[in-house]
Order: structure tokens, then C-alpha cells, then sequence
């Protein structure tokens, strides 16, 4: 399969099972690495596999059962089947990914390195709750810095194939170049800033809604649990009146964003418009 940007970019993607949800293994064209992924159901089967024996990284991916949202976690392992069995006593994770090179070259100091970068992209870009401090990384010759982070961009690219969006930036530089531009929900002197994306829509940091629930939101729980919940992890702080924006953040739906600005019911396909007025339910029919 490929994926496009730049470059074409073609990936082999292996389902020993025949299933996208069990045991994964994922190569790129002239890369030296490799991912193996699957889910903690199929623990034995991934340990099981000659990739684990070598020196690499891992994500541990699952939630956070307090607060309903992405949790992960991220190593590094000289042998990695030894440390993902010491995290069977983890309950969160519900699946792992596992990245190595097929040629042996990494050494200790290139997964540190690679362990600290993923931790330092994972915590700006947001989406989840990551369950470790930063790890201290080492420190390389320039040329192996450039291969690491030739390394580091495989594993960028491979993510998502293996249905994790954990270096997947909320806000994507060409959401902004879409018709219509930015788009603008405004409502009692509150307004937030935002985007369709290929998982729903983004509204941008900054962003402002209003500090109280409507009358109407008593009849929609969701709304009410929503913006408890984006207050309670930080997403949203009270400002000046409102409530604001501390990052981006991505919504299932133009509706979704909608009701956590206004407070209550709402219709994202009217309530988001450009500039200059147009609604977005008009920008649909023109596209």
C-alpha cells in the first residue's frame, strides 16, 4: 500500500491473522526498521516473535479511566520482550507497537534518543496523557542524530497505518487551506476558531467559549460531560469571563465543537462560518 505527501511512500503492511486489528507487521521501502504491532489479548504472540529479542522502542497504548481520555505510554528496551512483559502489570494499555531495525545498527544511545523525541513530540502535540516524565535521551554524533531522525519519521508515517494518530498533529497545516479558510463560531462575546480535519473538526487554541451552560444543555448530558471534561484535563481554563483554549482540539463533528462553545445545543453546519458570514453548511454544497 502507499500513502501520499511529498513523496509516495509504499508500506507493506502484513496481517499474519488476515484481521487489521491483530498482529500487525509494517516495513517501508529501503528503511532498515520495522513495527510490529498487536493487541493485549494477543500478548503471547507478540512476545513470541523474534522481533522482541532485539534492542528498540515501544508505545503502549490505552485511556485513562479517571478522566476518559488517550493514555500511553513510551520506552525503551535493550531487549524489548523482558520490558513489555515487566508492564503486564499496567491495566491502561490494550495494545503495543513496536519498532526495531532489521539491521542491528541501533545501539542504546540511538532508542534513548528515539525514546526522548517521541515523548517530547507526544506531549506538544497532545492527544494523549502520556504516564512518564521526560526521559533525559542522549546525546549523539550529528550524523547519527540525522539517521535517528530519518528513523523518527518512519515511525511518524507508520502510526497511523497501525491505528495510532498519537504523532498526529490536531491542527494540520493544510486544514487551513481548505474553502472557506478558517471558520469562526461566535455567540454572547464568546469565539472560536476552527477547522474541518480528516477525524471530525479542530478548534484552534485560543479559542473562547462561553462560561456558562445554556438552560438547553440540561436536556443533553453529553454536552454537560463534555465540557467538564475539557475543564477537568485542561483543555479549557475560565479567563476574563469565558472559557478558553489551551491547545487545539479535535471534535467528532462541526456539532460536537459547536455545543462545547455555545454551552448547549447547537448545529455545527450553521453555527461555524467564514469571515465573511458564509455558513458552513454552504461551503458543503459547493464542494
Amino acid at each position: 500500500m502507499g500513502t501520499c505527501g511529498a513523496l509516495a511512500t509504499f508500506i507493506k503492511l502484513f496481517l499474519p491473522r488476515g484481521d487489521a486489528k491483530s498482529l500487525r507487521i509494517t516495513e517501508i521501502s529501503n528503511w532498515t526498521g520495522k513495527a510490529v504491532a498487536a493487541p493485549r489479548t494477543e500478548l503471547d504472540e507478540l512476545l513470541s516473535r523474534e522481533e522482541l529479542e532485539k534492542l528498540g522502542v515501544y508505545i503502549l497504548i490505552g485511556s485513562d479511566p479517571l478522566i476518559n481520555a488517550a493514555r500511553a505510554y513510551i520506552g525503551e528496551a535493550e531487549v524489548i520482550r523482558e520490558r513489555l512483559k515487566q508492564h503486564k502489570t499496567k491495566e491502561f494499555w490494550i495494545s503495543a507497537i513496536v519498532f526495531v531495525s532489521k539491521d542491528e545498527n541501533l545501539t542504546k544511545a540511538h532508542v534513548r534518543y528515539l525514546e526522548s523525541r517521541l515523548l517530547t513530540e507526544a506531549a506538544q502535540i497532545g492527544r494523549f496523557t502520556l504516564e512518564q516524565n521526560q526521559a533525559s535521551g542522549s546525546k549523539l554524533p550529528e550524523s547519527d542524530r540525522d539517521d535517528m531522525e530519518v528513523f523518527l519519521a518512519h515511525i511518524r508515517q507508520l502510526l497511523p497505518v497501525l491505528g495510532s494518530d498519537i504523532l498526529t498533529p490536531i491542527a494540520q497545516p493544510t486544514a487551513k487551506n481548505q474553502p472557506g479558510g478558517v471558520l469562526f463560531c461566535r455567540i454572547k462575546g464568546a469565539e472560536a476558531r476552527g477547522q474541518r480535519t480528516a477525524s471530525g473538526f479542530v478548534i484552534f487554541r485560543n479559542s473562547t467559549a462561553v462560561l456558562e451552560d445554556r438552560p438547553s444543555a440540561e436536556s443533553y448530558p453529553y454536552t454537560v460531560a463534555l465540557r467538564k471534561q475539557l475543564i477537568a484535563d485542561g483543555t479549557l481554563i475560565e479567563k476574563d469571563g469565558f472559557l478558553v483554549f489551551t491547545k487545539d482540539a479535535e471534535f467528532s463533528s462541526p456539532s460536537a465543537a459547536a455545543v462545547v462553545i455555545h454551552g448547549g445545543t447547537a448545529n455545527g453546519l450553521t453555527a461555524w462560518k467564514t469571515k465573511d458570514g458564509k455558513l458552513l453548511k454552504q461551503l458543503d454544497k459547493q464542494a
